[in-house]
Formats: structure tokens, C-alpha cells, sequence
């Protein structure tokens, strides 16, 4: 016989091992608790016990001891993993336990002799306590010796959990039984003041929201958990506040839906992000029109690398898209979003392009190539202070690029056209406010001219750049089946965007500060990355043309304050171990953003929280008059242009100008 067919021995796994000791185990504690039984029922005199009832006991107890170990079995009582015992496992002790009972009951007095009452109650429960006592010490002893490992390497941390509800019990009940951890829960904060000065779990509750920095104070408490999911986001906000103002680390439940899908437990538990101190739900609007409206179209995304374009390539790039375009100027950016998305989306017919929206004729030729179907333009220069530096910059990307690539579009069989405006186009103080407020001029005039059907009489301002005569080929048949859609989405500072105050505060922090703030009253609105892209693509859905879409984006947020919570939530104390300086305002920068002008009303859409604003009225053949030569003079590189902005957009006040 070879080597290979030798028979193998026999080895007992380890389960088996503990289950073959558990069934000896309770071989003999089911009949030791029924002789102890005996004993107890005559005072501990073996020789007072009556004769008869030891022979019964003794005849008895094979067939019970057999009985009883088919019925543990059945119960699952050798299969359970007790160094997790739970609930569940105690539910299917006691069953067993009734069970084996009532045979011993019924089988002594039918095949035996009648027993004492004593005897049957007082085994019974002697029974349960030996079998419940040997798998559930397993469990106690792992956790003293995992608590005392863990002792060893972690420091104990103080938990102060707020909310005394169910939620706050459960993670209560799972940090004191959590291995990897050393943390002790010494108080609860909960709003009901039927709850003060009352224990849950042996654990104090020690007042409502008022009291928790005193009793951070009073109960040396390292961790604060906020275990109420069913708070509203303000409630979420205003508590949070006051937990920002400790040295605590916060940690917050997500959501309701734990507590529903039975998934309460620290591991839950994440990181307070700074998107929870703005006090109001994230916009999670039903996107099932959008992407059956994207499903097998030509998209094309300018600005592809920056923070809203990569986002809107991800999203449109789930939905199985015909084929999707990026176009960027800057190829870093560009090169990582195209790696992601072929290594996701391995069959997605993706094509990148590198090229400048203010070059006409890569326009055109991108347009005449491929003939996207829907466009979200999200190239632009934003950046308030750069431009401010760079005015002739500024008109010559924005406006210009987004005439050129409008044009392109409106030629070439475009069926909707998303512009990314931002709500510093809103009475703007700065040329960056301006040049946006012009791209929202310019899609309403392409809007209107299409409208009355006199495309063909927008002006070909592509003489700037070399392009002289270029577009003079299309024919007229071209302008009159044009039908193009065009809207904007305004929007306020989006989260975690490239150049937004969160990461500059972050990177501040890291390096010890201190952190620059503006001007101590300076306040904006804010928005996640996942919400803006939800709001742009959104408006391709519900554009009729012309119409400024806007985000609710509830109550502004101080920069200060951010600044302040940031500092806490990375575990420094503002002003003491990380300070503040306030630079100033810089050029071109108010202290407040409007969403929408005084004129444009608001129209509401089916979300809620999604509204339209309505076009404020200018004379469009005027306007593009003004833009032609705004742009001669943009390349020219006149000094004067942001007066010559001014002209134009009327509600543009450069900085300087404002008391």
C-alpha cells in the first residue's frame, strides 16, 4: 500500500472534544442534582433517606441519563459556541431543563415509584443550575482573561453614552462584553428627565443635554457616544455643539436602522464627521428617472478630474451609460479617475480627452466626433482670491469656455446641457462670482434664442482665439432643428471639495496650526460631494430649459465655529493647544452667500427640498452685444475688466465698492 492510501487515524476535533466533555459533565450533574435533591429533602441525613426512594433514584437514573442527553443534543446544547453564549443559548437551557424535568416527573411516578414534591422542584432547579453553570463560566472566564489582556496593553477609557434608550443600553451592554476593548461606560445623558438620578445596567443617569460638561468633568470621561439615531439632525447638531466643547473623543450611531436590523453595537459606533454638525438630513433624492434617462446615452463631463466632475463620472459611469467622455485640461487628476473607472467598470465604453473648453475647434471637433447627448460642464477656474489676481483669466475660461462648449452643443444635437454654477454668482463681490453669473447669462440667452427660434442669430464669438470663419459652413436647416435644453445648478461650498476649507483646516491641524480664518463672522452654506452630484444630475431630469435649479441647503455655518469643532473633533482644544488667527477678508470675499437673487422667485420641484429659480429678465441680443466685446477685451488683458464686468452684470459690485 503506498504511502498516500495509508488509512488515517482518527482525531477528535476540538468541538468534539468540548462536546464529548460537556455530555460526561452533565451525565453526571443531572443525577447529582437529583440525589442532592434527596439529601436536601431529609436534612442532609443519608441514612434518614427512606429506602424506597434511593432504589427508584437509582433505577431511574441510567434510562434519565440517556434520556437527557438525547434531549440536550436536540437542543443544541453540544453544538453552541459558548464563548459567545448569549440570549439564545440561555432560552435553549431553559427548555431542555423543562423538558428533562417533566420526564423525570412523569417517568418516576409511571415506571417507578411516586417521588417527593420536594424532591422533583428542588432537583429541577439544582438541575439547571449545574448545566447553565458549566457552559456559561466558560464564557465569564474568557472575558475576565480577555479584559485583564486587554488591561495589560490598552489604558481604560471613561464612556459617557448618551441617550439612556435602547440603543444606549445595547452598546452599553456590548462594550462590557467586548474583548478588544478597555473602555468603561460611567454615566448616561438622556433628555427625559424621568430618567435622572436612575440606573440602567448599574450605570447612572446623570441629567439631560445641560449637564454633560459637568459630568465629563465629574466622571473623567475620555469617549462620548451619542446612541440617540432617531434624533433629528438639529438635535444631532446642538447636542454634538456642546460635545465638541470637551476634549472627549466622539463617536456617533448612524442610524435608526440599527436598531431595526438588530446591528446595535460599538463596532457600529463611527467617527463624528464634520457633516454632522451642519444640522440638517443629506438630500437622498430617488434617482430612478435619472439613471433610465442616462441608460444608454453619449454623456459628456467637462472638468472630469475636480472634485464634482470625478464624482459625476462615477455615478453616471454605474448606470450603463452608451459611452461616457471626460474632458479635463489637467491630466493628473484626469489619469486617476479614468484608472478607477476601468478597473470598476471593466466593459464601460469610456473615452478621456485632454484639451481646454476655450480652444473652439477641440470643441467642435469633440462635438463632431462623438455627439454627446447630455453634457454636465464642470470645467471651470474657481478659486475667489486667484482670480481676483487673474480677472482676464477668469472671463476668458468661464463665460468664454462655456459659450464654446454651449455652442458646440446646440450644433450638434445636444438634448440637455448642465451648467455647475455656484451661489457666489449671487449679487458677486468678486470676478470668480461674476464670470459664473456670466455662464448663467449665457445659457439663459442660448435658452431664449432656441426658444423663439432664432438660434442662428447667436453671434459666433470665436474670433479670439483664431478661429475666424470656422463655424460659417454649419447651414441654416442646422439652427432650426436645434433643441437643446440648457439649465444651471447653483450651489453653495461643497464639503471635502479640492480647495474648500475643510481640507485646508485639516492639513492646518496636522501640522500643529495655526488655523487661518477670514473674519470671525464670515458664514456659508455647505453641502456634501454625494449632494451636489445628486442635485446636477437631477436637473438634467426636470430641465424644460433656462431654469437656475437650487439646493436647500438649511441654516449657514460660521467658519469660525467649523473651524473650532475640527479642532475639537481631532482631539486638540482651540486657542490652547491649536490657535486661531483671523487674516482678514481677502480681495473679492463677503462675509455671506446668497442662493438666489431678490428678483428670482422660488418654484418648487417634486423633492422638497430642490427648488427653481426663476430667471431674472435681461435683454438678451444686448447681453451678447456686451460679450463679444468683453471677451476682445479678456484677451487683450485689459486692466480695466472687472469694470467692464460690471457693466454687463449688473449686480455685480466688486468689493472695494461695498460699505
Amino acid at each position: 500500500m503506498s504511502a498516500d492510501n495509508k488509512p488515517k487515524k482518527f482525531r477528535l476535533q476540538h468541538w468534539q472534544i468540548i462536546a464529548l466533555f460537556l455530555a460526561v459533565y452533565d451525565a453526571i450533574a443531572v443525577n447529582a442534582a437529583y440525589f442532592l435533591a434527596l439529601l436536601l429533602r431529609f436534612d442532609f441525613q443519608y441514612s434518614h433517606i427512606d429506602l424506597r426512594y434511593l432504589i427508584a433514584w437509582q433505577h431511574f437514573a441510567p434510562v434519565y441519563t440517556i434520556i437527557c442527553i438525547i434531549v440536550f443534543y436536540i437542543f443544541k446544547l453540544y453544538q453552541s459556541l459558548w464563548r459567545f453564549a448569549s440570549y439564545h443559548e440561555l432560552v435553549r437551557v431553559i427548555e431542555a431543563s423543562v423538558v428533562t424535568c417533566l420526564v423525570q416527573i412523569f417517568g418516576t411516578m409511571l415506571f417507578v415509584t411516586r417521588m417527593p414534591i420536594s424532591y422533583y422542584m428542588m432537583g429541577a432547579v439544582i438541575q439547571f443550575c449545574l448545566i447553565l453553570f458549566v457552559r456559561f463560566s466558560y464564557r465569564f472566564v474568557l472575558l475576565l482573561r480577555g479584559r485583564s489582556d486587554v488591561a495589560a496593553t490598552v489604558p481604560e477609557k471613561n464612556v459617557m453614552i448618551v441617550g439612556a434608550g435602547n440603543s444606549g443600553q445595547l452598546i452599553a451592554r456590548d462594550i462590557k462584553r467586548a474583548r478588544e476593548l478597555n473602555d468603561k461606560v460611567v454615566c448616561f445623558i438622556d433628555d427625559n428627565e424621568n430618567k435622572w438620578k436612575r440606573y440602567v445596567d448599574g450605570i447612572p443617569v446623570v441629567g439631560g443635554r445641560d449637564s454633560i460638561m459637568k459630568a465629563v468633568a465629574d466622571y473623567h470621561v475620555d469617549n462620548i457616544y451619542l446612541a440617540i439615531p432617531s434624533a433629528t439632525p438639529e438635535q444631532k447638531r446642538d447636542i454634538l455643539n456642546i460635545c465638541s466643547q470637551t476634549n472627549c473623543e466622539l463617536k456617533s450611531l448612524p442610524g435608526y436602522y440599527q436598531i431595526v436590523n438588530d446591528e446595535v453595537s460599538v463596532s457600529q459606533m463611527r467617527d463624528v464627521k464634520i457633516e454632522d454638525l451642519l444640522g440638517r438630513d443629506p438630500i437622498k433624492p430617488d434617482l430612478s428617472d435619472v439613471f433610465s434617462m442616462l441608460h444608454g446615452k453619449t454623456v459628456l463631463i467637462t472638468g472630469a478630474g475636480g472634485s464634482i466632475g470625478s464624482e459625476l463620472s462615477r455615478q453616471v459611469a454605474s448606470h450603463s451609460p452608451k459611452q461616457l467622455i471626460l474632458f479635463d485640461i489637467y491630466e493628473n487628476s484626469i489619469y486617476a479617475v479614468q484608472l478607477e473607472l476601468k478597473e470598476k467598470y471593466p466593459d464601460l465604453d469610456l473615452v478621456v480627452l485632454i484639451g481646454s473648453i476655450r480652444d473652439s475647434r477641440k470643441m467642435f471637433d469633440v462635438f463632431e466626433k462623438y455627439r454627446p447627448e447630455i453634457v454636465y460642464h464642470a470645467a471651470a477656474h474657481k478659486h475667489v482670491p486667484l482670480m481676483e489676481d487673474s480677472p482676464c483669466e477668469s472671463i476668458k475660461n468661464n463665460p468664454l469656455g462655456t459659450y464654446k462648449t454651449a455652442y458646440a452643443a446646440m450644433l450638434h444635437g445636444c438634448e440637455r446641457f448642465v451648467l455647475i454654477s455656484t451661489d457666489k454668482a449671487v449679487n458677486p463681490t468678486n470676478i470668480m462670482g461674476a464670470s459664473k453669473r456670466l455662464c448663467e447669462m449665457v445659457i439663459q440667452s442660448f435658452n431664449e434664442k432656441i426658444k423663439e427660434g432664432k438660434a442662428d442669430e447667436i453671434p459666433q464669438l470665436f474670433t479670439h482665439d483664431g478661429m475666424k470663419g470656422m463655424p460659417d459652413e454649419i447651414s441654416k436647416e442646422t439652427f432650426k432643428n436645434v433643441k437643446t435644453q440648457f439649465v444651471a445648478v447653483r450651489f453653495g461650498n461643497v464639503l471635502g471639495s479640492n480647495g474648500s476649507v475643510i481640507p485646508i483646516f485639516k492639513k492646518q491641524i496636522e501640522n500643529g496650526g495655526p488655523v487661518t480664518v477670514t473674519h470671525p463672522d464670515i458664514i456659508r452654506y455647505f453641502m456634501t460631494i454625494p449632494e451636489a452630484v445628486s442635485l446636477v444630475l437631477l436637473a438634467g431630469t426636470y430641465a424644460k430649459g433656462g431654469e437656475i435649479f437650487v439646493l436647500d441647503m438649511g441654516s449657514p455655518v460660521k467658519i469660525d465655529t467649523l473651524a473650532r469643532n475640527l479642532i475639537r473633533l481631532s482631539g486638540f482644544r482651540p486657542d490652547v493647544d491649536i490657535k486661531i488667527e483671523y487674516t482678514g477678508l481677502r480681495p473679492g470675499e463677503k462675509l455671506y452667500e446668497e442662493k438666489l437673487m431678490a428678483e428670482e422667485g422660488l418654484e418648487k420641484t417634486a423633492n422638497n427640498l430642490i427648488f427653481i429659480g426663476k430667471p431674472i429678465a435681461f435683454n438678451t441680443d444686448e447681453f451678447l452685444s456686451e460679450l463679444d466685446g468683453l471677451m476682445t477685451d479678456a484677451y487683450k488683458n485689459k486692466e480695466d475688466i472687472k469694470e467692464r464686468v460690471k457693466s454687463v452684470v449688473k449686480t455685480y459690485h466688486p468689493k472695494e465698492n461695498v460699505n
